[in-house]
């Protein structure tokens, strides 16, 4: 799975590290206005309460949008389907599946904890670059420390663990898994993160749908592909109200390899970003979608010596920001950052943690 994701984020596991083509980070808690009558002249301001954040936001979220593209407009019926069950120990698994805001359908991993009275919290479970896409998730195949949505199952959390585009059912014909090119070619004007983060909400609307699913407590949670995944939910969808990210988040800003995120060939996350890494200009950054989260709660694993996200100095940095603009907003206990020394990976004891990270986050007040 290591050296699939390191083709997919385009470098070498042996590569030395390189100068940052992008030495800054964008900073959170800055922007800028016009300071004359005529818009002529400027002035920075330094962000200090939560109304100067949001206008802050809004520019993130177009910015953003501009490079990933903009989420349809209207949505088909779910046309949900239930396709198999089996029931387990501690849960019901049923192999479901629904329609997509562009048609095509999302197959899934359905698990429903078994004796359970009223409605339960759920959560999304995003799964990392793994040809067997949802299945390692529901400790179908795949390794033991990935099986997060299985083991949150057995903790009493409704769980969805969808296919994203490229993998698992969802490879194109006559294409090797995470090839976007198909997908890239059909939607010129969209992105591969655009149509993960989309069908994601559409798995928002499914488990809404649900009568064992309290809608109000929703969360998400991913590995590496599924970390990103989780916080670009989160980030544009406010249904999301606690995320867990483990080994899926970097800036670009300070890394040695932003075009990672601007590949020509394979798994593009954002074709229409190179144009701009190539003129040395981020117009967005990793850790301003995570910000876009903010004030839900948020818990953050990064590994220090993770060879998939190499930059774990910018990592830190990155995490000092957000905890800047959580406290700017009255809420500096909603974000847990954590930055680990091992590779890449979810260790057990993070697990431990982060499980009863959203425990805390979703069960308040009982059911």
């Amino acid at each position: 799975m290591r050296l699939l994701l390191a083709g997919i984020l385009g470098f070498s596991l042996t590569a030395s590290a390189q100068k940052p083509m992008i030495e800054q980070l964008p900073d959170l808690l800055t922007m800028y206005a016009p300071s004359a009558e005529r818009g002529e002249s400027w002035k920075k301001i330094q962000i200090d309460n939560p109304s100067q954040w949001e206008q802050k936001a809004k520019d993130i979220r177009q910015r953003t949008l501009d490079i990933m593209g903009r989420f349809p407009s209207s949505n088909p019926p779910l046309d949900a389907r239930v396709e198999k069950e089996e029931i387990l120990p501690k849960y019901v698994r049923r192999k479901v599946s629904y329609q997509s805001a562009t048609g095509d359908r999302i197959p899934a991993w359905l698990l429903i904890p078994r004796n359970v009275l009223g409605r339960c919290p759920a959560v999304l479970a995003a799964h990392q670059t793994e040809a067997g896409g949802k299945d390692s998730a529901v400790a179908i195949g795949g390794e033991p420390h990935v099986r997060y949505g299985h083991e949150l199952a057995e903790l009493g959390f409704v769980v969805l663990a969808p296919d994203s585009i490229t993998a698992g059912e969802r490879v194109f014909p006559d294409a090797k898994p995470y090839v976007t090119a198909p997908f890239d070619k059909a939607n010129p004007e969209w992105s591969a993160m655009g149509k993960m983060c989309s069908d994601h909400r559409r798995g928002l609307d499914y488990l809404q749908t649900l009568d064992i699913v309290d809608p109000e407590r929703i969360g998400a949670i991913g590995h590496s592909l599924g970390g990103y995944n989780a916080y670009f939910l989160a980030a544009f969808d406010d249904r999301v109200k606690a995320t867990v990210v483990s080994c899926g988040f970097t800036p670009m800003g300070r890394a040695s390899k932003p075009f990672a995120w601007a590949r020509e060939t394979w798994f593009v996350h954002f074709p229409a970003l190179a144009r701009y890494l190539r003129a040395g200009i981020l117009p967005f950054d990793f850790h301003e979608v995570m910000a876009l989260a903010a004030p839900h709660p948020l818990f953050n694993y990064s590994a220090g010596q993770d060879s998939i996200f190499p930059d774990a100095a910018a990592i830190a940095a990155a995490g000092v920001e957000l905890r800047q603009l959580y406290r700017v907003l009255g809420t500096p206990d909603s974000l847990s950052f954590e930055m680990g020394s091992g590779p890449h990976g979810f260790p057990e004891p993070v697990r431990q943690r982060a499980y009863a990270w959203l425990e805390k986050q979703l069960r308040a007040g009982g059911r």
